[in-house]
């Protein structure tokens, strides 16, 4: 069994994305600038984007942080969005979710111009990734397949399970998991909580995506010997041993499916370093405008 170690990859990447930053300011082009609004104050929301503060500094980029109360009005947040729109110095940005109720996420992600949507949740970019046009692609999804890419996994003709089918990770990484190119090529089931014999699909696997937000769902019984596990679940689950109260727990037992693994990514430690890792990249593509002109 090999350890995927997220941390240690999304390490190498920022290092990768510095030394191109530095190059690109250093022949006179523009240092990519990302920009983050943030409503409210959800903890959770608030830790992410003081990360996504420090990775710009990693790489060497220029961040701007825009907070506001969560009571301000959808009108008023649209009129932000608008102005990161038109601003020129701003290659790429984000809306931290999730947003207050009253504020439809939908209409917010729909308002930002696709050509500056580095978390890569406008239409036009899921529909360019289904399709395999260049885009940005969504951090964990991108994050995972670098993963497979950098461990020299196995992923053509290989029979692959993704557990889950939200817009942001089940969906999007099925559709990568089949595109025409590495990582990909695979065959691909996606099983949600409707779906039935959910244990036998999986023991069948050569790769189980965990994406579902259910602790410890993926027992040894549900891995065949030799699969690739890949837990993108990180629900925080009470533990009186921690200063906190509480630890990360993934979809994946690990103590007892590691064993039988080949492959297999921790909790915490393995796919979540790798997000905020591809956000770093979708800006870099933002700065350099690879995708769109």
């Amino acid at each position: 069994m090999q350890l995927i170690d997220g941390k240690a990859t999304a390490t190498a990447i920022k290092a990768e994305i510095a030394e191109e930053v530095k190059k690109i300011v250093e022949s006179g082009g523009k240092r990519p600038h990302l920009a983050a609004i943030l409503v409210g104050h959800d903890g959770g929301s608030e830790t992410y984007v003081k990360n996504k503060v420090i990775a710009c500094e990693q790489c060497g980029f220029k961040s701007t942080l825009l907070r506001f109360e969560d009571d301000i009005t959808e009108e008023f947040l649209l009129n932000e969005v608008r102005k990161l729109n038109e601003d020129d110095d701003v290659d790429g940005f984000i809306v931290q979710l999730p947003l207050p109720k009253h504020i439809s996420e939908q209409k917010v992600i729909e308002a930002i111009d696709y050509r500056k949507d580095v978390d890569g949740f406008h239409p036009i970019n899921v529909g360019r990734m289904s399709i395999g046009l260049p885009c940005y692609i969504s951090a964990t999804p991108l994050g995972i397949t670098d993963l497979l890419a950098r461990y020299n996994i196995e992923t053509s003709g290989k029979k692959c399970v993704v557990l889950g089918r939200s817009n942001i990770v089940g969906k999007p990484m099925a559709q990568l998991m089949m595109q025409k190119r590495y990582p990909g090529d695979a065959t691909v089931t996606v099983l949600h909580s409707h779906s039935k014999n959910i244990k036998e699909e999986c023991a069948q696997a050569d790769i189980i995506i965990a994406a579902l937000g259910s602790p410890d769902f993926v027992t040894a019984d549900m891995v065949k010997r030799g699969a690739v596990i890949i837990d993108v679940g990180t629900t925080r689950v009470p533990d009186a041993s921690k200063k906190s109260g509480f630890r990360l727990n993934g979809d994946v037992k690990f103590s007892e499916v590691a064993e039988k693994c080949s492959f297999i990514t921790p909790v915490p430690g393995g796919v979540g370093p790798m997000t905020i890792c591809s956000l770093m990249k979708n800006t870099l593509a933002a700065g350099k405008k690879e995708y769109y002109k």
